[in-house]
């Protein structure tokens, strides 16, 4: 018996019957010897560990646009906040922590230059919209490794493609990651908030915190806490009918007081400018794409999202280089 199989014995005899074990799998769209040390699961979370994507996550805005400080939230920490807090409860619903894992390593790694203002720029302009999670899924796909994608299982696509509010996570593993991206950004970005003086914890509506918490803490370990009381031995993933309308509530308080604040968001549009002069550039000077557009398009992708994977795929400081190499004179001197 190899170690690969030794480990999905393990996950049958300890995991919980609702959990999504590595065995099971509906597998990966092109058929490769199974490793004989790791579950697929853990292949996964691995590959995305080491894929380009996820290393360009950690100059990619979360909330704060370009800010000042070594410790505002980047898309990176982001995601490792998330599945800090996933396998928390993963592990206390005995699901299956490695799937969790993948997931939420994975499920942003579609997110543009810029945050949010990055991707609604790239809606507007590419035919047929653009939406981080579905990006995601193609960078796991069709983009990594120089167009052959990472060859995940259906289960890890699944989760991210639905990790949004609006999705539907075919595992109770992917229903994990979903709240755990929630209970994430919302109480970080009160904490980044609260760093660049935005608001302050008292800003937030009493009935809220009394519910909730009083800090970043205490909301955290309030949150998790009631997601496994209210799920465990259940085939749901959910929180109790309070705190779920408590969390909604904060979640609306963010977006009306700090995700729109001139200080968090007062950057926005001339990010959305140059985003967009990029993207134009660029679909009249195709010789300046990468590589892998370039096979992209020798494979009949339309140019318009050829360029869109492009750009989406750029962080922060490269968008802004290339921006300042295109559009800025560069100095001379005359001797």
């Amino acid at each position: 018996m190899t170690i690969r199989e030794q480990l999905e014995l393990r996950e049958r005899e300890y995991l919980s019957p609702f959990a999504a074990l590595s065995e099971n799998s509906r597998g990966r769209d092109r058929e490769e010897p199974q490793c004989d040390i790791r579950p697929v699961y853990q292949r996964d979370r691995d590959r995305i560990l080491h894929s380009k994507a996820f290393r360009r996550l950690k100059d990619k805005t979360q909330v704060f646009l370009s800010p000042k400080g070594d410790h505002y939230r980047t898309r990176l920490t982001h995601v490792l906040e998330v599945s800090q807090n996933a396998r928390t409860i993963a592990k206390a619903l005995r699901l299956n922590e490695e799937l969790v894992e993948a997931i939420a390593l994975g499920h942003d790694l579609g997110h543009t230059p810029f945050g949010h203002a990055g991707e609604r720029m790239l809606n507007e302009i590419v035919e047929g919209g653009f939406q981080h999670n579905v990006q995601s899924v193609r960078i796991v796909e069709r983009l990594e490794k120089g167009g052959q994608g990472l060859n995940l299982t259906w289960e890890v696509r699944d989760g991210i493609l639905n990790h949004k509010t609006d999705g539907h996570p075919s595992t109770l593993e992917g229903k994990v990651v979903r709240l755990s991206d929630k209970i994430a950004y919302i109480n970080h970005d009160i904490d980044d908030a609260i760093r660049a003086h935005v608001m302050q914890e008292e800003d937030i509506p009493g009935r809220l915190r009394d519910i909730l918490g009083h800090s970043t803490r205490e909301r955290l370990d309030i949150l998790i806490h009631n997601i496994i009381t209210t799920s465990q031995n259940q085939n749901e993933i959910r929180m109790s009918d309070d705190v779920q309308a408590a969390m909604d509530e904060l979640r609306q308080f963010m977006f009306d007081h700090v995700y729109t604040n001139p200080v968090a968001k007062g950057e926005e549009n001339k990010a959305k400018e140059l985003l967009e002069r990029l993207f134009e550039h660029y679909m009249d000077h195709v010789d300046e794409l990468g590589h892998t557009p370039r096979l992209m398009l020798e494979q009949g992708e339309p140019l318009d999202r050829v360029v869109c994977d492009y750009i989406a795929g750029m962080t922060d400081q490269f968008a802004v280089a290339k921006f300042t190499e295109i559009f800025v004179p560069k100095q001379w001197q005359v001797y």
